[in-house]
């Protein structure tokens, strides 16, 4: 790389940059207003002129990667010629490169004795843009007008004057104003954070220094990256992956396309097969898209920090406008974080595991929010609130290691718990449980990682509706080179009652009142490599851990354990009964891969088999309310099973598992 600064001041002025947006970080957690937020659903960046990413910080939002430059662009665009020092402006639109319009970014332009340098950004999760449900996740819009409010580039401080009109403008077509506005002042702070050590740098370097500095650091990723990859062989590889259904054509998974081309020292993802856009809020638009790309590429080279050197290195052809993973105006786009983004990254770690097997990777389980809003009779007035929840769940098991158990979602590893005494101070749902749900992790020669349950009861509470944002109810968490899926997502509400009812894993605005309770299981990550070379101790250890049962230790392992004294932990493993189990499995379970789904469908209304049976022995996805075989959805699931899983299963249990079933074998051209 030709660079102009010397190595010392090259290093220390990219780690003042990195340090600038952490602290842009650091002022926001400590200034927000919104719970959510100060959960750490925000990212912060540092652009050029031209609007090019100079450095994310340490601890941004996987889903905001790769977004921030194109409202910054649009930002750019919008207001060319009009841009003055003490400018602030505000941008959430997806069909300009944002994410969903929850995803709210203000941006300053910085200038040093009347040179304009860049601009600091500083991008918000506002728990609520209004829309026709609380928290503005709404599965039953047909267009973006149903989801909440799109802003598209706006000046909302003009040369250091709040532009209160336009502010509250905003504000006040939300359900908590009061929340937008604090929000919307502690990101603008934020901003005005990075100003400041922009300027204080200049003051000590000089302006062209810091000038250079900024494009060196973008020529160092790119030259970074390019290295990289060009000691990587060149290929084809394909996968897909699904999202659950399109509510207006019936059952049936909805197929994400991944073609990956390394070509010399470059990366190049074709999404343009993908399925076209559907009838819910689980589209994305191009920046969504995008982000999904980088973040999982990102994470197959954790030594290279993030700016816009490497977009120049990792391209994408997304397809024509109105697909799935490049949604159109007004196509609903509020969940595309468990939507596209999810399984595009999900298909990256795959694509990569192929390449790196030493980094391969399961799938991970699906984000998901539960939003409950209404009004509070705690408070003086019955003030609206908003109970605004994801949750951890287990990542999917490594070549060579178990999955994390009760982690962050890929979509941002970052993602702390939202402690319940700040949640049930907030709004009145109390949490009932919060546990490890056994089982979950998909089993595997390497087990995926747990998922959790969590319960919920509402009190105190008039006009009270709950949605959910999820996938993977009928695509479920699946698991790689012979390792088996995890469990279905999906919300019960008073289950084990008279009143019980299954809700499934996305819907919207359904009514709930005080006295009522919710609970859900996140998905546990897939296992990889074939469950029946699991190591008999350590389903042992699983066993005595409580992350597998002893039922589910024979069923899925072939590993046959007896409870001696649980009260102590004292089990034991039958060598002789689990030498016989894992013939038996072995001997059978192509066969039960292609069992008849009705029978499959009686054996779980009788109760003899549950959704684990369903999905791991027989591969057959039912409508886990009624259930009814969900005949394409099954077709569907059965074919990825064959390609993930089966075709690595062997009869010879020394023989191990083996990547490249992805490759494509036609020339490598971008």
């Amino acid at each position: 790389m030709a660079t102009t600064l010397d190595p010392v001041t090259f290093e220390v002025l990219k780690n003042a940059f990195i340090n600038t947006v952490d602290q842009m970080a650091e002022q926001i957690l400590r200034t927000c207003y919104s719970f959510v937020i100060y959960s750490r659903d925000f990212s912060s960046a540092l652009c050029d002129t031209e609007g090019n990413t100079v450095m994310q910080g340490t601890g941004d939002i996987a889903a905001h990667v790769g977004t921030l430059h194109y409202t910054a662009k649009a930002v750019i665009r919008q207001f060319e010629g009009d841009i003055h020092p003490g400018d602030v402006f505000v941008i959430n639109d997806v069909y300009e490169g944002g994410s969903h319009f929850n995803d709210t970014r203000i941006i300053r332009p910085i200038y040093y004795d009347g040179e304009l340098l860049g601009y600091a950004q500083a991008n918000g999760h506002w728990a609520d843009v209004g829309g026709a449900t609380p928290g503005s996740f709404n599965v039953k819009a047909l267009d973006h007008m149903g989801e909440g409010l799109r802003i598209p580039p706006t000046r909302l401080w003009s040369k250091d004057e709040f532009l209160e009109d336009v502010a509250y403008l905003i504000a006040k077509n939300t359900r908590n104003p009061r929340d937008i506005i604090g929000d919307m002042q502690a990101q603008a702070e934020a901003t005005r954070v990075a100003e400041r050590e922009i300027q204080r740098l200049c003051d000590k370097y000089g302006v062209e220094t810091i000038k250079t500095a900024m494009a060196e650091v973008q020529d160092y990723v790119e030259d970074l990256t390019r290295a990289k990859i060009a000691a990587l062989p060149d290929g084809v590889w394909y996968t897909e992956d699904y999202i659950d259904q399109d509510p207006a054509r019936g059952e049936g998974l909805i197929p994400i396309k991944t073609r990956m081309t390394i070509s010399g020292d470059t990366v190049h993802y074709d999404l343009s097969e993908s399925h076209a856009s559907i009838s819910s809020m689980l589209n994305a638009g191009f920046g969504g898209s995008f982000a999904g790309i980088v973040a999982g590429t990102k994470m197959q080279f954790p030594d290279i920090p993030l700016n816009s050197g490497f977009y120049r290195v990792v391209t994408a052809d997304l397809g024509p406008l109105g697909s799935v993973v490049n949604a159109d105006w007004p196509s609903p786009c509020a969940g595309f974080c468990s939507g596209p983004f999810e399984k595009i990254m999900s298909s990256v770690f795959e694509i990569w595991s192929d390449i790196q097997p030493d980094r391969a990777m399961a799938c991970t389980f699906n984000l998901e929010y539960l939003l409950v809003g209404g009004r509070d009779q705690r408070g003086e007035g019955n003030p609206n609130f908003m109970w605004y929840d994801w949750m951890m769940g287990g990542w999917g098991a490594r070549n060579g290691a178990d999955g994390y158990n009760a982690s962050a979602a890929v979509f941002g590893v970052q993602y702390g718990t939202q402690p319940f005494e700040g949640q049930e101070r907030l709004a009145p749902v109390l949490t009932s449980c919060h546990d490890l749900v056994p089982d979950s992790g998909g089993p595997g020669k390497f087990r995926g990682g747990l998922g959790a349950e969590k319960g919920g009861k509402l009190w105190a509470s008039d006009n009270t509706v709950m949605s959910y944002c999820c996938d993977r109810e009928r695509s479920v968490t699946w698991g790689l080179w012979g390792g088996l899926p995890s469990i279905p997502h999906g919300v019960w509400l008073n289950k084990g009652t008279e009143n019980e009812r299954y809700l499934g894993s996305i819907f919207a605005a359904e009514p709930i009142k005080s006295g009522d309770k919710f609970t859900r299981p996140s998905a546990g990550g897939g296992g990889l490599g074939d469950p029946l070379q699991r190591d008999v101790d350590a389903v042992l250890e699983d066993v005595i851990d409580g992350y597998v049962t002893i039922a589910r230790a024979e069923k899925d392992y072939g590993v046959v354990i007896k409870a001696i004294d649980p009260e102590i932990f004292l089990y034991e493993i039958d060598l002789e009964a689990t030498l016989a189990a894992r013939e038996f499995i072995r001997t059978n379970r192509h066969a039960w891969i292609e069992r008849d789904p009705e029978t499959v469908s009686e054996e779980y209304l009788s109760g003899l088999i549950n959704e684990m049976d369903c999905v791991r022995q027989f591969g057959v996805i039912l409508d886990w309310g009624s259930g009814e075989v969900l005949e394409n959805t099954t077709a569907q699931f059965r074919k990825m099973l064959q390609r993930r899983t089966v075709v690595h299963w062997t009869d010879d249990p020394t023989i191990e598992f083996v990547p490249g079933t992805l490759t494509v074998s036609e020339p490598a051209t971008v």
